[in-house]
């Protein structure tokens, strides 16, 4: 009997994750009965439509497996419980040391040397539940944020064209993050605090300064600025000649 599977996604990557859960659904056995997408999942809503995959429109069925990459909404305990095997999510970083929003970002302020992305159940709370697996690779001193974030996106990919076989048919140990808090450490973020994060003080340090730049200077979003004479006053890059 074919598993019921559940697609939650949004931007780019859950588009090709769902691709990719699509094209091998056969070879797994499983039937897709819906799909639900946040605003930003404009191809995985062009996708869905296009193989006439139902939109569940945030009300989640009964189902065995429920996938969730980059869905918008954290799912209540009773959403989670509608999959009577596993829910698990794709998050777009190492856990337990960055949780929630803007990772990319926090990640470089940090001044961290090793990144990653994690394959976890999912459990009341964020991005708690445990790890089923995970792929970490070293980053550059002087990484920029739009950087780290192709680096993420296909590692995930990667990870979760890999993975794909366990999370449908649990062959998996997971790790309680709990274990693991005593070797790394923890932290969340809101996706608010981005904003705090783009204004410069121009009294900082100039180190201090490229690093927040670095971290900020995402395109296709508001970028850094700082306050002069009460009007903001972006940074922009300009390539060398």
């Amino acid at each position: 009997m074919k598993k019921k599977v559940i697609f939650l996604g949004g931007k780019e990557i859950g588009y090709e994750c769902l691709k990719l859960l699509f094209k091998q659904s056969k070879q797994l056995n499983i039937e897709i009965i819906g799909v639900d997408y946040s605003p930003n999942g404009k191809k995985t809503k062009e996708f869905s439509k296009e193989f006439n995959l139902k939109y569940l429109n945030g009300n989640i069925p009964q189902c065995n497996i429920i996938i969730s990459v980059q869905y918008h909404r954290i799912l209540l305990d009773k959403e989670i419980k509608m999959a009577s095997e596993r829910a698990v999510n794709l998050h777009m970083a190492p856990l337990p040391e960055y949780r929630g929003c803007n990772q990319f970002s926090f990640a470089i302020i940090d001044g961290i040397d090793e990144f990653g992305t994690t394959l976890h159940e999912i459990v009341p709370g964020i991005d708690s539940g445990p790890i089923i697996s995970e792929k970490r690779f070293k980053i550059a001193a002087n990484t920029w944020v739009k950087e780290l974030f192709d680096l993420t996106y296909y590692a995930s990919l990667e990870l979760f064209k890999d993975q794909l076989p366990k999370l449908i048919s649990g062959e998996y140990i997971a790790i309680d993050q709990n274990s693991l808090l005593s070797s790394r450490k923890t932290s969340y973020h809101f996706r608010k605090e981005i904003d705090s994060i783009k204004k410069i003080n121009l009294n900082w340090s100039e180190g201090k300064i490229s690093k927040y730049l670095r971290a900020t200077m995402m395109p296709g979003f508001e970028p850094p600025y700082a306050i002069l004479e009460n009007k903001k006053v972006y940074f922009c890059i300009q390539e060398e000649k």
